[in-house]
C-alpha cells in the first residue's frame, strides 16, 4: 500500500498566496540530490509528493523531507492532480515523454530533467502540448547556473575577450569501470549515454552563449570493457555567427583539461575545476544553510585571463568567479507560475539542444559533418 492511501493532505487546496505544491517523480540521483533539496529551498515552493517504486528512497525522502507524502507510482501521483501545482519529472530518460505528456493532459504545469525527449521532433510535440494547454513546461538545466558559466557568460557579455573565436568546454571524469545501469545501458530506449547526458548540458550552454549551430562534426567511442553506451565523446559544432565550440564529455580521461577554454580576439580565459554545488548537495548542504555561502569557491580555483602566455606558468590574471545560483533556477519557475511569462529554460530551447545531439550521433555514426537547416 502506498503512503499516500495512508497520509491525508494536511493542508488541502492551497491559497491563492499559498505555496505551490510540488509533486516529484524520480527520487534517485537527480530527484534526492539536485530536485528535492532545491524545490524545499525555494521560496514558494512546497514539496509535496515524491514518488518511487524503492522503499528505502521512500523512507529516505521521508527522512529528509519530514513534510512530504511518498507513492509508489507515477500515475499515484497524477491521480492527485487537482491537489498539486507543478509536477517534476527526475525520472528515467525514458519516460520523460509519456510522463509529461500525462501531466500535461492533466492541467499540470511540468519540469523535466534534461533530456527532454529523445529527438528534437518529440520534444517540439510536447511543447506545442503545453501551449495549447496554456501551461508552463520547462528543462533543468541547471548548469547555466554553474559558477564558471556565470562567469565566462559575463567576462563575454562585457566584452572582455574581444570577439570570441573558439568556445572549448569539457565534462571529464575518470571512472575506468562502468557503473551500469539505465545510464550506461546500450538499449537505444533508455537514452542513455554521455552525449545525452553530460553532452545536454554542454550543448545547452554552447547555445546559451553563441545561438544556433548550422554544422556538427562528432566522434564517439565506447571505450571501456564492458561498456554498452557512449563513454567518450567530441563534438565540433559551427555556430551561425561564426564562433565554433569544441565539446568533450567523457568518462575516460585519466588527466582531466580545463573546464573552460575561450579564445577571443582581444584575450582568452581558462578555469579548472567544477563548480562546488553538486559537490555540496551530495554532502548534504542546502541553500540558505547558515554559514554556508552558497556557490562559492577557493580564490585558488579562479580562472585566468590574458593574452600570449600559459596560466600553468603564472600568466594572465584570476578573475573572481561569480558564485554558482542552482536555487535561481525554481526561483524563476515559481515566478513564472505566479506570474506568468517565460520559464528560465524552454522546451523550444531543450527541442534546439536536441537537434544538435541529434547531428552528433548521426554524425559520428556515418563519419561527416552534419547540417542543420536554419528554422524560422
Amino acid at each position: 500500500m502506498s503512503e499516500m492511501s495512508e497520509i491525508s493532505d494536511p493542508t488541502g487546496t492551497a491559497a491563492p498566496d499559498g505555496p505551490l505544491r510540488v509533486g516529484l517523480i524520480g527520487y534517485g540521483l537527480a530527484g534526492s540530490v539536485f530536485h528535492a533539496p532545491l524545490i524545499a529551498a525555494t521560496d514558494g515552493l512546497r514539496l509535496d509528493i515524491v514518488s518511487t517504486s524503492d522503499p528505502e528512497r521512500q523512507a529516505q525522502a521521508r527522512a529528509e523531507h519530514p513534510q512530504v507524502r511518498t507513492v509508489d507510482s507515477p500515475q499515484a501521483v497524477l491521480d492527485h492532480a487537482a491537489d498539486l501545482d507543478l509536477i517534476v519529472l527526475a525520472s528515467p530518460n525514458k519516460t520523460h515523454v509519456p510522463l509529461a505528456t500525462a501531466a500535461l493532459e492533466a492541467g499540470l504545469p511540468v519540469v523535466v530533467d534534461k533530456p527532454l525527449a529523445a529527438t528534437a521532433a518529440e520534444a517540439e510535440k510536447l511543447a506545442a502540448l503545453a501551449d495549447d494547454r496554456g501551461l508552463l513546461l520547462s528543462v533543468f538545466q541547471n548548469r547555466r547556473w554553474d559558477n564558471d558559466f556565470r562567469t565566462v557568460r559575463k567576462l563575454i557579455e562585457e566584452g572582455a575577450l574581444g570577439d570570441i573565436q573558439r568556445f572549448e568546454s569539457r565534462f571529464e571524469r575518470w571512472r575506468p569501470q562502468p557503473k551500469g545501469g539505465w545510464r550506461e545501458s546500450g538499449d537505444p530506449a533508455e537514452i542513455g549515454g554521455l552525449l545525452y547526458d553530460l553532452g545536454s548540458h554542454l550543448v545547452d550552454q554552447a547555445l546559451t552563449l553563441f545561438g544556433p549551430v548550422v554544422s556538427v562534426y562528432a566522434e564517439s567511442d565506447i571505450r571501456r570493457p564492458g561498456a554498452e553506451a557512449d563513454d567518450d565523446t567530441f563534438l565540433a559544432l559551427t555556430h551561425a555567427n561564426g564562433v565554433r565550440s569544441h565539446l568533450w564529455v567523457s568518462a575516460t580521461t585519466a588527466m582531466l583539461g580545463p573546464r573552460f577554454r575561450v579564445l577571443g580576439s582581444r584575450a582568452g580565459y581558462v578555469k579548472h575545476g567544477l563548480d562546488p554545488q553538486e559537490a555540496a548537495l551530495r554532502e548534504g548542504l542546502r541553500p540558505g544553510t547558515e554559514g554556508v555561502e552558497w556557490g562559492v569557491e577557493p580564490e585558488s580555483c579562479r580562472g585566468r585571463l590574458g593574452a600570449g602566455s600559459s596560466p600553468q606558468t603564472g600568466g594572465g590574471e584570476p578573475v573572481p568567479t561569480l558564485p554558482g545560483d542552482y536555487p535561481a533556477y525554481y526561483a524563476a519557475i515559481a515566478r513564472a507560475l505566479r506570474e506568468g511569462g517565460r520559464p528560465p529554460v524552454t522546451a523550444t530551447e531543450a527541442a534546439a539542444a536536441l537537434r544538435v545531439l541529434e547531428a552528433a550521433k548521426l554524425s559520428a555514426a556515418e563519419g561527416r559533418t552534419v547540417r542543420i537547416e536554419a528554422r524560422a
